[in-house]
């Protein structure tokens, strides 16, 4: 095997194998690193969004949300069901089933697009040569033209709460629970502290949030983060604010949080604590002294808006650079790297990244919150529409939340699609593609969208923006 490359990729998540595979479609002799093994050291591959992040954390949403809707919900449509039970370790075999499946087509993929696979730990050395080192400890140095560096994240670790095993977890160990816990806490009300905390409250675990902000939510529209404040709070989960860990003690099984909030010092005992208070990139020991890659003050790769680093031919995508951690981001960010590698003009447009919140209702948002457009002082309309004037979300009896819309006042062009409800993390594609192309609200008002549907929420909000709303009362005079 030859040890020269066109591009090799460092590290197999969802922006270097979707980087790897692209390469490999146009032409370009790839390679693609990964030092994750299996107990039995086979090579591992999908990084940690489909090994121990995005993909198992949603069968385990999923799960959970159906034995709710069993115990909860089914008897509004006339189902009974008697003696209802949940088998834990059931659910988590389907989780890794499906993580096992997902991670082996990887495998096909690389096979069948060209791309090698190599495994061991990448580290880059000067003049684009990759040096990997294997799980047995054997060292070969390749050499490539290009190198694109996607080593993603890991969970970030606080001292107040080192990680104990079968007490104090990261969001890893919070898949794997055998039974569900009597009384769970979660340090952090960001996105994995709520779809974890979400998980086993639903399956019967008095959860307790403690979040360190004052603002809850602070990266969604407020609007939307209100209504979503509410509807946690009615489905049990304890959201603390102001809430800073001090310190944990583990005492005769049970887990003693010392935190401080505005009333003092507070003490909280639980069977489990999770520790989900974001992320960081993993850089460390990934380039050498010489390799000529900067790195910024939180441990980033710096790069350009074309992902380019300061070395020629060198690239970052993913969790290492800047902007929001999220996989769809990082694949984006792969394919344009890929492309621009190829020769073709390829950017991402990153004022169109929808972010989601996989909790019961969901909660997605692309583009500008109000806050930031008053903060900028842009003027702008607002539409909304509840889903409770959907006759599809009415039969389908999920029709807490909404769908708001904010339009430049002078232009009508979308500058933020924010949803909470069902649907929304699908219903958000919508408002992207619209965002995409430049559209204004007036021209998704103009759009058929079939009925009955749960996306012609979208539409009447669209509507409603320029006091047009059929379905709802209009804030404006209709003109």
């Amino acid at each position: 095997m030859s040890n020269k490359y066109d591009v090799i990729v460092i590290g197999s998540g969802p922006a270097g194998y979707v980087s790897a595979i692209r390469c490999a479609q146009l032409g370009l002799k790839t390679a693609c690193v990964e030092k994750w093994v299996s107990d039995k050291g086979k090579q591992i591959l999908g990084g940690t969004c489909l090994n121990v992040g995005c993909i198992p954390s949603k069968a385990l949403l999923e799960s959970s949300h159906k034995y709710e809707e069993a115990k909860h919900d089914l008897d509004i449509h006339g189902i009974s069901l008697d003696d209802l039970k949940m088998d834990v370790p059931r659910m988590i075999e389907r989780k890794d089933t499906i993580v096992k499946n997902l991670t082996g087509g990887i495998a096909s993929l690389f096979k069948a697009n060209g791309v090698t696979s190599i495994q061991g730990t990448g580290k880059l050395l000067a003049g684009k040569k990759v040096e990997v080192t294997d799980d047995k400890g054997d060292v070969a140095v390749y050499d490539a033209d290009n190198v694109i560096l996607a080593t993603g994240s890991k969970a970030i670790e606080i001292p107040p709460a080192p990680l104990t095993e079968g007490f104090i977890v990261d969001s890893t160990g919070a898949l794997d629970f055998n039974e569900v816990p009597k009384r769970l806490g979660v340090i952090g009300a960001g996105v994995i502290g709520l779809e974890l905390g979400s998980v086993w409250a639903r399956l019967g675990a008095e959860v307790t949030v403690l979040e360190a902000q004052d603002t809850f939510l602070s990266i969604v529209d407020q609007q939307i983060a209100k209504e979503a404040l509410r509807q946690y709070k009615k489905q049990g989960l304890d959201i603390k604010l102001k809430a800073r860990v001090n310190g944990t003690d583990i005492k005769r099984g049970l887990i003693n949080v010392s935190y401080e909030d505005s009333k003092g010092a507070q003490e909280l005992k639980v069977d489990k604590l999770i520790v989900g208070v974001g992320r960081s990139p993993v850089t460390e020991g990934l380039l050498a002294a010489d390799s000529g890659v900067n790195l910024d003050e939180r441990g980033f790769i710096f790069v350009d808006d074309k992902c380019r680093t300061d070395v020629p031919g060198i690239f970052a995508i993913g969790d290492v650079v800047r902007g929001p951690m999220l996989a769809h981001k990082g694949s984006e960010e792969g394919i344009m790297v890929a492309e621009r590698i190829a020769g073709q003009k390829t950017q991402v447009n990153y004022d169109c990244i929808p972010g989601v919140i996989y909790t019961n209702p969901e909660i997605a948002w692309v583009g500008q919150t109000e806050e930031q457009l008053k903060a900028d002082g842009v003027e702008y309309n607002v539409g909304t529409c509840p889903f409770a004037a959907s006759g599809r979300a009415m039969a389908a009896n999920n029709t807490v939340g909404l769908v708001k819309i904010i339009a430049d006042a002078k232009t009508d062009r979308i500058l933020g699609v924010h949803i909470i409800g069902a649907g929304a993390s699908e219903l958000i594609a919508q408002a992207v593609v619209a965002m995409e192309f430049g559209s204004s609200a007036e021209d998704l008002g103009l759009t058929v969208f079939a009925h009955p549907t749960l996306s012609e929420t979208v539409h009447e909000a669209a509507l409603s923006v320029a006091g047009h709303a059929i379905h709802t009362v209009n804030k404006k005079k209709r003109k």
